[in-house]
């Protein structure tokens, strides 16, 4: 796999101790990936995260100030492809928090630091790079891809497009794509957010979900005992109201240092103390999640920090103890041994799901009892080509609740560009920018028409367009903080006295 074969090197980091709780200190790990000559010479840290809406989606966090990626990665494999009966009774692999950067001082590698731990194993290490390489799309094929794209495309090459963001697993794509299906991209943030969440909670010793009656042997998907369920109550007007607030001037990093710091740990009182057990139906958008609006505001003021006094920035390093601190209220990505035990009803309202709950229990539990083996799906996507695609789309279209537009988005995730992901918004964009009034029914044809002279890469071409789209609407959207994610919506972009039917996509 060529340059994908360098050693990493892993360096102790004895002064980076953190902070968490109770005078205890941990430390960290930081581990190199090379990069090797080729890749170099392309990649970019922040257009290679930056590049999808999967970026935005939690557990992921990019800190546009220090332009590094934050989020849990889990130490062991999964073993998500293993036989159902030692995977469904095993406990769930560790998940440290890591912060990968691209240090100017050193082109040809990536930076890893691992929170949390004082030593990493040759096998950990491994498994956290492994991750790393396909969030990044850090393989000779992909490399090649990027290149032979750039060729193509030139304007793709001026800006450095061509890796697109994914996640460090395929079950964490699958899922987010099930996410994107018929609801706004605000609820889509939301949806992951209570997932991450979640799976936090299940790690607690004190918390305990109800168990499905289908791993336990019942045919029944309901269960036959009420459930409370957890679902966060904060009135949307002070969420408003506080981030408001946190945009209040002061005269001094520090001062404002400490008082964002104190205010962070009052709200998260507060939010400890509001959480109440409930049946209820909750709309989305009446339920912001309480861990989501904490978290939104810690980013958001500690960007405000960031900004309060330029003079000081140079001299104010990006707090590790701040940066656990924001993210230590969500916990990693769930996994396929973490759901597939939930019962239906609880993870449709806990995490808000909908209609999505039965479809992600169903993969989830199909994976832990071997009936899909997703070592051998992304086996089949390491060289990408035509036969292998027609095959791989069939075994997806098995899966219950994927249809066309799920099964083509993981499909590009899984490194297949020639097919478009079409839905509303594909239909959106050749309406604004170029003057083609397609439909549901003529929009696959239409993007073909569009796009084909991009053959194997239409995708790229495509999603090019939509990104710099984009950004022309919303501004640079890597150096837009978290908190204005679900304000990026197809009716902001929508010429004013414009009105769009919305039709209900086959997903």
């Amino acid at each position: 796999m060529g340059y994908l074969k360098e050693t990493a090197a892993e360096t102790l980091i004895p002064d980076a101790d953190v902070d968490v709780g109770g005078g205890a200190r941990r430390g960290s790990v930081v581990v190199d990936l090379p990069l090797g000559e080729a890749a170099a010479a392309t990649f970019d840290l922040e257009k290679a995260v930056c590049s999808h809406g999967l970026f935005m989606m939690a557990p992921n966090q990019w800190d546009p100030l220090s332009k590094t990626l934050l989020r849990p990665l889990r130490l062991d494999s999964d073993s998500e492809s293993d036989n159902g009966a030692s995977l469904l009774h095993s406990s769930s692999p560790t998940s440290l928090i890591v912060r990968i950067s691209h240090p100017s001082d050193s082109p040809h590698s990536l930076r890893l630091r691992v929170f949390d731990t004082d030593s990493l194993s040759p096998q950990h290490q491994q498994n956290l790079l492994d991750q790393v390489r396909r969030m990044l799309r850090l393989s000779d094929a992909e490399e090649a891809s990027v290149k032979e794209f750039q060729k193509m495309h030139g304007e793709s090459k001026d800006r450095g497009f061509g890796r697109v963001f994914r996640s460090p697993t395929l079950f964490e794509d699958m899922v987010k794509c099930i996410l994107l299906c018929n609801c706004q991209w605000s609820r889509t943030l939301s949806m992951a957010r209570s997932l991450c969440e979640l799976q936090s909670q299940l790690q607690s010793p004190s918390f305990s979900a109800p168990v499905s009656k289908v791993m336990n042997g019942s045919s029944s998907r309901t269960p036959t005992a009420q459930t409370d369920y957890f679902v966060p109550k904060t009135p949307a007007g002070k969420e408003s109201n506080r981030k408001r607030g946190a945009k209040k001037g002061s005269k001094n990093l520090a001062s404002r240092f400490r008082t964002t710091k104190a205010r962070i740990e009052t709200e998260d009182e507060v939010i400890m103390d509001s959480v109440e057990m409930s049946n209820g139906e909750v709309d989305c958008h009446e339920s912001c999640n309480l861990y989501q609006t904490s978290t939104e505001i810690r980013i958001a003021d500690l960007i405000e920090v960031h900004k309060a006094d330029s003079c000081l920035v140079s001299d104010f390093k990006y707090s590790e103890e701040v940066e656990l601190y924001c993210h230590n209220s969500i916990g990693n990505f769930p996994s396929p041994r973490e759901l597939a035990n939930l019962d239906e009803k609880f993870l449709e309202k806990r995490c808000n799901l909908g209609y999505r709950a039965y479809r992600i229990l169903n993969l989830a539990r199909s994976i832990v009892e071997g009936r899909i083996q997703l070592g051998q799906l992304e086996e089949a996507c390491i060289e990408p080509s035509l036969p292998n695609y027609s095959t791989l789309k069939d075994q997806l279209k098995e899966i219950y609740g994927f249809g066309p537009f799920t099964c083509s988005n993981i499909l590009v995730c899984m490194g297949f560009y020639h097919v478009i992901p079409a839905d509303s918004e594909t239909i959106r964009h050749l309406k604004q920018v170029h003057a083609i009034n397609s439909t549901i029914q003529t929009v696959q044809r239409d993007v073909e028409t569009l796009y084909g002279k991009y053959a194997p890469f239409q995708f790229l071409a495509y999603w090019a367009e939509v990104w710099n789209f984009y950004e022309e609407w919303f501004g640079k959207l890597s150096e837009m903080p978290c908190s204005n994610y679900k304000l990026i919506t197809a009716a902001k972009m929508r010429p004013r006295g414009v009105k769009i039917k919305r039709t209900r996509r086959s997903q």
